[in-house]
Parts: C-alpha cells; sequence; structure tokens
C-alpha cells in the first residue's frame, strides 16, 4: 500500500492524513522559500543603489580635488600672462615664458578648464566680477565688459573662478 495515498472506490487515488501534512508543509516551506526569494531581491537592489551611491560620491570626491588642484594652479598662470604683459627681459626669457605657458594652457584645456570670454560683452554677475568701472565711450553700452583684470575659468560646466573685470558706465 501507498504510504501518502489510497484508492477510494473508484479507484482514484484520495490522500491520507500524512499526505495533507506533506501538503502543508510544502505550502509552508514554498511560501518561505518565496519570503527568502523576495529578501534575496530587495537585497540585490539595495546592494545595486549603494554601489551606484558608492560611485557618484567617488565622482564628487574626484570633481572636488580637480577644483582644488586647478584652483591653486591658476594663479601660477596668471603671473605668465604678467610676466609677458611686461616688455623688460631679453627676446630668449619672452620666448621661455610664451612657450611655458602655452604649454601650461594646453594642460588646462586637455583637463576640460576654458577661460571665459567676457570682454565686450555684457556684464554677467553669474561668470564675472567688477572690480571697478571705467567712463564709457561713445558707442559702448552700460554695463558691458571693457577690460579684464583677471581671467576667469570653467571646469567643464561649473565655474572655477570667476573673471575679475573692469565695466563700462556713462557717467
Amino acid at each position: 500500500m501507498d504510504n501518502d495515498l489510497l484508492n477510494d472506490p473508484i479507484g482514484d487515488p484520495v490522500a491520507t492524513d500524512e499526505g495533507v501534512r506533506s501538503e502543508s508543509e510544502l505550502a509552508k516551506a514554498n511560501a518561505r522559500a518565496d519570503e527568502n526569494y523576495n529578501k534575496f531581491l530587495l537585497a540585490m537592489a539595495d546592494f545595486e543603489n549603494y554601489k551606484r551611491r558608492v560611485q557618484r560620491d567617488i565622482e564628487q570626491r574626484i570633481v572636488e580635488h580637480r577644483r582644488r588642484l586647478f584652483g591653486r594652479l591658476l594663479p601660477v598662470l596668471d603671473n605668465l600672462e604678467r610676466a609677458l604683459a611686461v616688455p623688460a627681459g631679453g627676446e630668449a626669457l619672452r620666448s621661455g615664458v610664451e612657450s611655458t605657458l602655452r604649454g601650461f594652457e594646453a594642460v588646462l584645456t586637455s583637463e576640460g578648464i576654458s577661460a571665459v570670454d567676457v570682454k565686450g560683452h555684457p556684464f554677467d554677475p553669474h561668470v564675472a566680477e567688477a572690480i571697478g568701472t571705467v567712463a564709457a565711450t561713445d558707442g559702448q553700452a552700460d554695463e558691458t565688459v571693457v577690460e579684464v583684470a583677471e581671467k576667469g575659468y570653467r571646469l567643464g560646466d561649473d565655474l572655477l573662478r570667476p573673471a575679475k573685470v573692469l565695466v563700462a558706465k556713462h557717467q
């Protein structure tokens, strides 16, 4: 005789108490397996979110490090430009400073740093800092940048340093 099944008068199998108990245990085991599987799926989703968060944090740290580094290098670039603006010194010195400046600019460009072009454009406080005003000439609009005392720079789309400018004013 089968352990779990008996035959009814027609010959169809009928579950015994032991068979019902096994089905009940199987249903409980399936429910536990489903619950564990759902917990597994939640844990995997949490882990994926964690990986994305860590990656985003790493990228933010890299960007912040680059901002600090290039922010410290920009005064060196300013000094090279000032050295070229002074007519003193021999042609060999000037040539060497120009070469150094061009090399430095090439490195900055390769790192995604670009100068902000503001001269001749309307003053924009988002990219420039007005350090003074000058009398506007005929045909020059108010609030137009007429001179750049210190270039502004962008790191990608972010402003690394605003330009320091002189702005035209009608008196």
